[in-house]
């Protein structure tokens, strides 16, 4: 039986960041490297596309760090007042 590939729906995916990350908040994933064991994700800022970087995927399964899709600022001071 084949291995079920880690994060099959990960290029495409739109980010949260918990915290401003280069000066932005909202992400999508754009492209995915396997290395060994570690999955990587290239994020792109989705306000500007020069804002690009690559981290490992299960930083994302981190919901103090990521929250999956595009929150708007009232539903991100709700998730810090909770």
């Amino acid at each position: 039986m084949p291995k079920k590939p880690k994060f099959p729906y990960l290029v495409g995916s739109k980010w949260t960041a918990q915290q401003q990350t280069w000066g932005w908040r909202h992400f999508q994933v754009v492209n995915r490297k396997n290395q060994g064991k570690w999955v990587f994700a290239e994020m792109v800022a989705s306000c500007d596309p020069n804002v690009r970087f690559w981290l490992n995927a299960k930083q994302l399964k981190d919901r103090a760090l990521w929250q999956p899709g595009w929150k708007s600022l009232a539903e991100i001071a709700q998730m810090e007042r909770d």
